[in-house]
Protein backbone atom coordinates (compact mmCIF):
# COMPACT_ATOMS: atom_id res chain seq x y z
CA UNK A 1 0.00 0.00 0.00
CA UNK A 2 3.05 2.46 -0.11
CA UNK A 3 3.34 4.84 -2.85
CA UNK A 4 6.50 7.12 -3.94
CA UNK A 5 9.50 5.39 -3.64
CA UNK A 6 10.73 3.89 -0.71
CA UNK A 7 8.14 1.54 0.11
CA UNK A 8 7.73 0.69 -4.29
CA UNK A 9 10.90 0.07 -4.75
CA UNK A 10 11.40 -2.50 -1.18
CA UNK A 11 8.75 -4.09 -2.83
CA UNK A 12 9.90 -4.66 -6.08
CA UNK A 13 13.15 -5.38 -4.86
CA UNK A 14 11.29 -8.09 -3.35
CA UNK A 15 9.56 -8.98 -6.38
CA UNK A 16 13.02 -9.62 -8.62
CA UNK A 17 13.35 -12.00 -5.63
CA UNK A 18 10.45 -13.87 -6.85
CA UNK A 19 7.84 -12.22 -4.89
CA UNK A 20 4.51 -12.14 -6.52
CA UNK A 21 3.63 -7.69 -5.49
CA UNK A 22 0.29 -6.62 -5.78
CA UNK A 23 0.26 -2.99 -5.58
CA UNK A 24 -2.64 -1.60 -3.95
CA UNK A 25 -2.67 2.17 -5.57
CA UNK A 26 -5.72 4.59 -5.16
CA UNK A 27 -7.51 4.94 -8.32
CA UNK A 28 -5.71 7.64 -9.47
CA UNK A 29 -2.98 6.01 -9.19
CA UNK A 30 0.47 6.57 -6.76
CA UNK A 31 1.57 10.07 -6.42
CA UNK A 32 4.85 9.35 -7.91
CA UNK A 33 3.05 8.80 -11.46
CA UNK A 34 3.09 12.40 -11.57
CA UNK A 35 6.03 13.43 -11.19
CA UNK A 36 7.20 15.02 -14.12
CA UNK A 37 7.83 14.38 -17.03
CA UNK A 38 5.33 11.71 -17.22
CA UNK A 39 4.75 8.83 -19.82
CA UNK A 40 1.63 7.81 -20.38
CA UNK A 41 0.90 6.40 -16.75
CA UNK A 42 4.27 6.59 -15.68
CA UNK A 43 7.66 8.89 -14.64
CA UNK A 44 10.95 7.92 -14.24
CA UNK A 45 10.03 7.24 -10.19
CA UNK A 46 7.50 4.94 -10.89
CA UNK A 47 8.95 3.00 -13.65
CA UNK A 48 12.08 1.75 -11.09
CA UNK A 49 9.93 1.31 -8.06
CA UNK A 50 7.03 -0.66 -9.68
CA UNK A 51 8.46 -2.67 -12.58
CA UNK A 52 7.41 -6.34 -12.68
CA UNK A 53 4.57 -5.86 -10.20
CA UNK A 54 0.53 -6.36 -10.38
CA UNK A 55 -1.19 -3.32 -10.03
CA UNK A 56 -5.21 -2.77 -8.77
CA UNK A 57 -6.61 0.37 -8.44
CA UNK A 58 -8.57 0.13 -5.52
CA UNK A 59 -10.54 3.21 -3.05
CA UNK A 60 -9.50 2.62 0.30
CA UNK A 61 -11.92 4.94 1.61
CA UNK A 62 -15.06 2.48 0.74
CA UNK A 63 -15.99 -0.52 2.80
CA UNK A 64 -16.00 -2.52 -0.49
CA UNK A 65 -12.58 -1.12 -1.17
CA UNK A 66 -11.54 -2.34 2.42
CA UNK A 67 -12.66 -5.50 1.87
CA UNK A 68 -10.90 -6.38 -0.80
CA UNK A 69 -7.78 -5.39 0.88
CA UNK A 70 -8.39 -6.99 3.79
CA UNK A 71 -9.66 -10.56 1.92
CA UNK A 72 -5.54 -10.49 0.40
CA UNK A 73 -4.41 -10.77 3.72
CA UNK A 74 -5.55 -14.63 4.76
CA UNK A 75 -2.45 -15.50 2.12
CA UNK A 76 -0.07 -12.73 2.30
CA UNK A 77 3.35 -13.10 3.47
CA UNK A 78 4.45 -9.64 3.96
CA UNK A 79 1.73 -6.17 4.18
CA UNK A 80 3.88 -2.92 3.14
CA UNK A 81 2.22 0.67 3.77
CA UNK A 82 3.96 3.84 3.67
CA UNK A 83 1.46 6.13 5.14
CA UNK A 84 2.01 9.28 8.12
CA UNK A 85 1.86 7.49 11.30
CA UNK A 86 -2.11 7.68 12.17
CA UNK A 87 -3.35 7.27 8.82
CA UNK A 88 -3.30 3.25 8.72
CA UNK A 89 -5.08 3.15 11.77
CA UNK A 90 -7.83 5.32 10.07
CA UNK A 91 -8.17 2.77 7.54
CA UNK A 92 -8.84 -0.35 10.20
CA UNK A 93 -5.41 -2.01 9.27
CA UNK A 94 -3.63 -1.94 12.11
CA UNK A 95 -0.77 -4.31 13.12
CA UNK A 96 -2.57 -6.02 16.02
CA UNK A 97 -5.65 -6.09 13.50
CA UNK A 98 -4.02 -7.93 10.54
CA UNK A 99 -1.91 -9.86 12.60
CA UNK A 100 -4.95 -12.07 13.76
CA UNK A 101 -5.88 -12.81 10.55
CA UNK A 102 -3.14 -13.96 9.58
CA UNK A 103 -0.33 -14.85 12.43
CA UNK A 104 2.55 -15.04 10.41
CA UNK A 105 2.19 -11.72 8.34
CA UNK A 106 5.21 -9.84 8.41
CA UNK A 107 3.98 -5.94 8.46
CA UNK A 108 6.12 -3.58 7.55
CA UNK A 109 5.44 0.47 7.91
CA UNK A 110 7.54 2.56 6.51
CA UNK A 111 7.84 6.30 7.15
CA UNK A 112 9.63 10.08 7.08
CA UNK A 113 10.50 10.40 10.57
CA UNK A 114 9.38 6.98 12.84
CA UNK A 115 5.73 6.18 14.23
CA UNK A 116 7.02 8.08 17.42
CA UNK A 117 8.33 11.07 18.21
CA UNK A 118 7.07 14.96 18.05
CA UNK A 119 7.82 15.11 14.11
CA UNK A 120 5.92 11.70 13.51
CA UNK A 121 3.59 13.40 11.46
CA UNK A 122 5.24 16.05 9.51
CA UNK A 123 5.60 15.74 5.69
CA UNK A 124 8.69 14.03 4.80
CA UNK A 125 10.11 13.66 0.77
CA UNK A 126 13.64 13.23 0.56
CA UNK A 127 14.72 16.68 0.28
CA UNK A 128 13.56 17.06 3.70
CA UNK A 129 15.42 14.36 5.49
CA UNK A 130 18.55 15.75 3.73
CA UNK A 131 18.52 18.96 5.36
CA UNK A 132 17.35 17.08 8.84
CA UNK A 133 19.63 15.04 9.08
CA UNK A 134 22.66 17.03 8.31
CA UNK A 135 23.49 15.66 4.74
CA UNK A 136 22.99 19.01 3.15
CA UNK A 137 25.21 20.66 5.75
CA UNK A 138 28.06 18.66 4.58
CA UNK A 139 27.46 18.73 0.69
CA UNK A 140 28.82 22.33 0.65
CA UNK A 141 30.33 23.42 -2.88
CA UNK A 142 32.78 25.72 -3.28
CA UNK A 143 30.32 28.59 -2.62
CA UNK A 144 29.31 27.90 0.82
CA UNK A 145 26.01 26.89 0.08
CA UNK A 146 24.55 23.65 1.41
CA UNK A 147 23.15 21.79 -1.48
CA UNK A 148 20.62 18.38 -1.85
CA UNK A 149 21.55 15.59 -4.18
CA UNK A 150 18.97 14.72 -6.62
CA UNK A 151 19.57 11.45 -6.62
CA UNK A 152 16.82 10.34 -3.74
CA UNK A 153 19.22 8.70 -1.68
CA UNK A 154 17.20 8.35 1.35
CA UNK A 155 14.32 6.88 -0.67
CA UNK A 156 16.88 4.57 -2.08
CA UNK A 157 18.44 3.43 1.14
CA UNK A 158 15.51 3.04 3.04
CA UNK A 159 14.64 0.84 0.52
CA UNK A 160 17.24 -1.00 0.68
CA UNK A 161 17.64 -1.47 4.33
CA UNK A 162 13.90 -2.41 4.33
CA UNK A 163 14.25 -5.21 1.88
CA UNK A 164 17.11 -6.43 4.14
CA UNK A 165 15.09 -6.45 7.03
CA UNK A 166 12.16 -8.35 5.23
CA UNK A 167 14.64 -10.99 3.59
CA UNK A 168 15.69 -11.97 6.93
CA UNK A 169 12.53 -11.80 9.02
CA UNK A 170 11.27 -14.00 6.14
CA UNK A 171 13.96 -16.61 6.73
CA UNK A 172 13.57 -16.51 10.33
CA UNK A 173 10.04 -16.99 9.89
CA UNK A 174 10.43 -20.40 8.52
CA UNK A 175 11.73 -21.88 11.98
CA UNK A 176 9.13 -19.48 14.33
CA UNK A 177 6.29 -19.75 12.04
CA UNK A 178 5.34 -16.11 13.80
CA UNK A 179 5.19 -12.90 11.74
CA UNK A 180 6.40 -9.49 13.11
CA UNK A 181 6.20 -5.89 12.79
CA UNK A 182 9.28 -3.56 11.35
CA UNK A 183 9.30 -0.28 11.23
CA UNK A 184 11.69 1.40 8.96
CA UNK A 185 12.10 5.26 8.59
CA UNK A 186 14.07 7.50 5.90
CA UNK A 187 15.61 9.11 8.78
CA UNK A 188 17.13 6.03 10.25
CA UNK A 189 18.32 5.13 6.67
CA UNK A 190 19.79 8.53 6.14
CA UNK A 191 21.81 8.38 9.60
CA UNK A 192 22.90 4.85 8.53
CA UNK A 193 23.61 5.52 5.11
CA UNK A 194 25.96 8.63 6.60
CA UNK A 195 27.44 6.43 10.04
CA UNK A 196 30.75 7.80 9.24
CA UNK A 197 30.52 10.98 8.56
CA UNK A 198 27.74 11.53 11.40
CA UNK A 199 30.61 10.04 13.70
CA UNK A 200 33.30 12.19 12.48
CA UNK A 201 31.70 15.16 12.33
CA UNK A 202 30.09 15.33 15.75
CA UNK A 203 33.61 14.31 17.32
CA UNK A 204 36.08 16.56 15.41
CA UNK A 205 33.26 19.24 13.51
CA UNK A 206 32.40 19.62 9.90
CA UNK A 207 34.44 18.04 6.76
CA UNK A 208 37.90 19.18 6.17
CA UNK A 209 40.05 17.47 3.65
CA UNK A 210 42.13 14.70 4.73
CA UNK A 211 44.59 14.56 1.58
CA UNK A 212 46.16 16.73 -0.93
CA UNK A 213 45.59 16.90 -3.62
CA UNK A 214 42.25 15.40 -3.61
CA UNK A 215 38.84 16.07 -5.38
CA UNK A 216 37.93 17.60 -8.38
CA UNK A 217 39.89 19.57 -10.64
CA UNK A 218 38.82 22.04 -13.94
CA UNK A 219 40.40 20.36 -16.82
CA UNK A 220 40.55 22.50 -20.73
CA UNK A 221 37.50 20.97 -21.39
CA UNK A 222 35.47 19.83 -17.90
CA UNK A 223 36.76 18.10 -14.82
CA UNK A 224 38.30 15.47 -12.98
CA UNK A 225 37.92 13.35 -9.65
CA UNK A 226 41.34 12.67 -8.28
CA UNK A 227 42.52 10.71 -5.26
CA UNK A 228 46.00 10.64 -4.29
CA UNK A 229 46.09 9.13 -0.29
CA UNK A 230 49.52 7.57 0.43
CA UNK A 231 53.45 9.58 -0.17
CA UNK A 232 54.50 7.21 -3.19
CA UNK A 233 51.49 8.31 -5.29
CA UNK A 234 51.80 11.67 -4.71
CA UNK A 235 55.59 11.33 -5.91
CA UNK A 236 53.50 9.32 -9.05
CA UNK A 237 51.10 11.93 -9.96
CA UNK A 238 54.65 14.92 -10.04
CA UNK A 239 55.66 12.58 -12.17
CA UNK A 240 53.03 11.98 -14.11
CA UNK A 241 52.11 16.17 -14.49
CA UNK A 242 55.74 16.91 -14.94
CA UNK A 243 55.60 18.62 -11.55
CA UNK A 244 58.82 17.13 -10.33
CA UNK A 245 60.21 20.28 -8.61
CA UNK A 246 56.94 19.64 -6.50
CA UNK A 247 57.66 16.25 -6.04
CA UNK A 248 61.47 16.80 -4.73
CA UNK A 249 60.69 19.66 -2.41
CA UNK A 250 60.63 18.13 1.29
CA UNK A 251 57.71 20.12 2.37
CA UNK A 252 55.66 18.48 0.44
CA UNK A 253 56.77 14.37 1.19
CA UNK A 254 54.42 13.56 3.78
CA UNK A 255 50.78 14.07 3.93
CA UNK A 256 51.06 16.49 7.05
CA UNK A 257 53.44 18.64 4.92
CA UNK A 258 50.94 18.85 1.76
CA UNK A 259 47.89 19.57 3.93
CA UNK A 260 49.94 22.34 5.98
CA UNK A 261 50.85 23.98 2.36
CA UNK A 262 47.81 22.60 0.57
CA UNK A 263 47.39 25.82 -1.22
CA UNK A 264 50.38 25.72 -3.05
CA UNK A 265 50.01 22.28 -4.20
CA UNK A 266 46.49 22.26 -5.02
CA UNK A 267 47.45 25.46 -6.98
CA UNK A 268 50.23 23.43 -8.73
CA UNK A 269 48.44 20.48 -9.65
CA UNK A 270 45.00 22.70 -10.77
CA UNK A 271 47.22 24.85 -13.01
CA UNK A 272 48.84 21.95 -15.05
CA UNK A 273 45.44 20.44 -15.01
CA UNK A 274 44.07 22.76 -16.30
CA UNK A 275 46.26 22.94 -19.83
CA UNK A 276 44.54 19.92 -21.54
CA UNK A 277 41.70 17.93 -21.86
CA UNK A 278 39.96 15.42 -19.25
CA UNK A 279 40.13 12.70 -21.54
CA UNK A 280 44.54 13.23 -22.04
CA UNK A 281 44.79 13.11 -17.77
CA UNK A 282 42.63 10.31 -17.43
CA UNK A 283 45.20 8.42 -19.70
CA UNK A 284 48.36 9.21 -18.52
CA UNK A 285 47.06 9.10 -14.76
CA UNK A 286 45.34 5.51 -14.95
CA UNK A 287 48.81 4.62 -17.07
CA UNK A 288 50.44 5.82 -13.69
CA UNK A 289 48.51 3.31 -11.43
CA UNK A 290 46.58 6.84 -10.14
CA UNK A 291 42.73 7.00 -8.60
CA UNK A 292 41.18 8.97 -11.29
CA UNK A 293 38.41 9.41 -13.47
CA UNK A 294 36.25 11.91 -15.64
CA UNK A 295 33.13 13.32 -14.34
CA UNK A 296 30.39 12.54 -17.00
CA UNK A 297 27.23 12.97 -16.99
CA UNK A 298 24.73 9.94 -17.45
CA UNK A 299 24.95 9.37 -21.15
CA UNK A 300 28.11 9.47 -20.68
CA UNK A 301 28.27 6.81 -18.48
CA UNK A 302 25.51 4.97 -19.82
CA UNK A 303 27.56 4.47 -23.11
CA UNK A 304 30.77 3.76 -21.87
CA UNK A 305 32.53 0.82 -23.82
CA UNK A 306 33.10 -0.59 -20.14
CA UNK A 307 29.52 -0.12 -18.80
CA UNK A 308 28.32 -1.86 -22.28
CA UNK A 309 30.84 -4.62 -21.93
CA UNK A 310 29.79 -5.45 -18.43
CA UNK A 311 25.68 -5.22 -19.37
CA UNK A 312 25.32 -3.24 -16.11
CA UNK A 313 22.02 -1.66 -18.06
CA UNK A 314 18.75 -2.77 -19.66
CA UNK A 315 17.26 -1.11 -22.29
CA UNK A 316 13.36 -1.82 -21.44
CA UNK A 317 9.73 -0.49 -23.60
CA UNK A 318 7.57 1.08 -20.77
CA UNK A 319 3.55 2.10 -22.08
CA UNK A 320 3.75 5.61 -22.67
CA UNK A 321 7.26 6.12 -23.69
CA UNK A 322 8.41 5.90 -27.63
CA UNK A 323 12.23 5.40 -26.43
CA UNK A 324 13.26 2.39 -24.29
CA UNK A 325 14.64 3.41 -20.79
CA UNK A 326 17.76 2.21 -19.34
CA UNK A 327 17.45 0.48 -15.60
CA UNK A 328 20.10 -0.32 -14.31
CA UNK A 329 20.31 -4.30 -13.30
CA UNK A 330 20.02 -4.91 -9.67
CA UNK A 331 23.39 -6.42 -8.01
CA UNK A 332 23.35 -10.18 -7.62
CA UNK A 333 20.51 -10.68 -9.56
CA UNK A 334 20.03 -12.00 -13.16
CA UNK A 335 19.95 -9.36 -15.87
CA UNK A 336 16.42 -7.64 -16.36
CA UNK A 337 15.10 -9.47 -19.93
CA UNK A 338 13.30 -6.74 -22.05
CA UNK A 339 11.52 -9.57 -23.68
CA UNK A 340 9.82 -10.62 -20.40
CA UNK A 341 6.24 -8.97 -19.00
CA UNK A 342 8.33 -8.94 -15.63
CA UNK A 343 10.24 -5.69 -16.65
CA UNK A 344 7.26 -3.93 -17.54
CA UNK A 345 5.74 -1.48 -14.53
CA UNK A 346 2.11 -1.56 -15.07
CA UNK A 347 -0.84 1.43 -15.46
CA UNK A 348 -2.31 2.15 -12.98
CA UNK A 349 -5.00 -0.95 -12.36
CA UNK A 350 -3.74 -3.03 -14.86
CA UNK A 351 -4.50 -5.71 -13.10
CA UNK A 352 -7.56 -5.11 -10.81
CA UNK A 353 -9.66 -7.48 -12.93
CA UNK A 354 -7.09 -10.65 -12.79
CA UNK A 355 -6.66 -10.15 -9.12
CA UNK A 356 -9.89 -9.88 -8.14
CA UNK A 357 -10.84 -12.97 -10.30
CA UNK A 358 -7.83 -14.82 -8.63
CA UNK A 359 -9.09 -14.37 -5.49
CA UNK A 360 -12.46 -15.31 -6.25
CA UNK A 361 -14.78 -12.11 -7.18
CA UNK A 362 -17.15 -12.87 -9.99
CA UNK A 363 -17.18 -10.89 -13.08
CA UNK A 364 -20.34 -9.37 -12.16
CA UNK A 365 -19.07 -8.11 -9.20
CA UNK A 366 -15.97 -6.97 -10.38
CA UNK A 367 -18.31 -4.83 -12.79
CA UNK A 368 -20.45 -3.84 -10.18
CA UNK A 369 -17.34 -2.79 -7.80
CA UNK A 370 -16.33 -0.51 -10.86
CA UNK A 371 -19.54 1.39 -11.77
CA UNK A 372 -19.85 1.88 -7.64
CA UNK A 373 -16.23 3.49 -7.76
CA UNK A 374 -14.60 0.81 -5.26
CA UNK A 375 -12.08 0.11 -7.59
CA UNK A 376 -10.56 0.88 -11.36
CA UNK A 377 -10.05 -1.18 -14.03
Amino acid sequence: LSQGVAGPYCAMLLGRHGADVVKVEPLDGDWARLLAPVYGDNTAFSVCANIGKRSIAVNLKSDAGKDIVERMIPEADVFLEGFRPGVIERLGFTYDRLSEINPGLLYVSISGFGQDGPLREKPAMDPVLQAFTGFMAENKGQDGIPHRTPTIINDMSTALYTQQALAAALYARRDSGRGRKIEVSLMQASANLQTIRLMSGYLDGPYKPGMVPNGTYVTSDGWIQLVIIRDHEFQKLCAALGLEELGADPRFATGTGRLEHREHVNTAVSDRLKSKPSAHWRDVLTEAGLQNEVVQDYEQFIHHPHVEETGLISWLEQPGSETPWPVPNIPGLPRLDPEVMETIAPRIGQHTREVLTDMGYAADDIEALAAAGDIGL
